[in-house]
């Protein structure tokens, strides 16, 4: 996908990144795929924080959709997922 995306989905990012640095974390788009899933990378506290999933899903994911719908849903790379 163009830049111009990643671009538009860093920049709704933004609108949530400082709630995410309140609590010693922070997030990084590192792709949107062609299938309109955008991949992010969550950093510091994020990563290992028990809350990351609601996060994701209630914060991250929310701003994103909002912002660029061209995204529908959001991932992270770096998140354990519990079976």
């Amino acid at each position: 996908m163009s830049q111009s995306l990643i671009e538009r989905v860093e920049k709704a990012l933004e609108t949530i990144r400082p709630y995410l640095e309140a609590d010693g974390g922070d997030a990084k788009v590192t792709e949107v795929t062609e299938d309109g899933i955008a991949k992010v990378e969550l950093l510091g506290a994020c990563g290992s924080c028990p809350m990351s999933a609601m996060t994701l899903k209630a914060g991250i994911e929310q701003a994103i959709i909002n912002a660029v719908p061209e995204v529908v849903k959001v991932e992270a790379i770096n998140m354990a997922v519990e079976e």
